[in-house]
């Protein structure tokens, strides 16, 4: 069907490893020891997920963080892929400040989600040190007073731990505050 250098049938264009599977390749494919496989992907995947989903993390998109917060999770928790991930500048700072009104709105669309659809039983809400969006949403750098640091860190997280309480009063909720150096320190209720 190729021998000629002048024909341009799709299929020379092609090796025969790149060709496309039509309807009956895909059949043949199928019933072939692949077949199991192939056809596995393409089932649904929703009841794998709700399975084995325990908790909302919410956390702060800080990159400095990123691989210490997922540690922290699966090591230090021991939810090692067992919980879904929110994240927004300042974590809990959208329980204190009306700056950022749309993330606010999120946080709680995403729990309702996470009920929903994971039927979680715990929050896990976790702030960290020498955040920059606390910088700007309150134009002052907390982290120059450690102390005081803590003290507007863990306002939030008490705070937004209430309402979430109040509105889900089924859910566990636990409150952490992130050094740099990746330890966190549980905030008390």
């Amino acid at each position: 069907m190729c021998e000629s250098p002048h024909h341009a049938h799709a299929d020379c264009l092609t090796s025969p490893q790149q060709r496309p599977v039509g309807r009956r390749g895909f059949l043949r494919l199928a019933t072939l020891g692949g077949g199991a496989v192939l056809l596995g992907s393409f089932l649904p995947r929703t009841s794998w997920a709700a399975g084995g989903t325990d908790a909302l993390l919410l956390s702060c998109m800080d990159y400095r963080l990123v691989h210490a917060v997922g540690e922290f999770m699966d090591e230090g928790l021991d939810l090692r892929g067992k919980y879904d991930h929110i994240v927004l500048a300042g974590a809990s700072l959208i329980s204190i400040t009306d700056k950022f009104p749309d993330w606010n709105a999120t946080f709680w669309q995403h729990l309702g989600v996470a009920i929903d659809l994971h039927h979680i039983r715990r929050v896990v809400l976790l702030d960290h040190r020498d955040c920059g969006a606390y910088k700007v949403a309150f134009g002052e750098d907390f982290a120059k007073a450690p102390e005081k640091e803590t003290e507007v860190h863990a306002k939030a997280l008490r705070a937004l731990r209430r309402e979430v309480l109040a509105r889900h009063p089924q859910l566990a909720v636990e409150t952490y505050l992130m050094a740099l150096d990746g330890k966190a320190e549980e905030i008390p209720a």
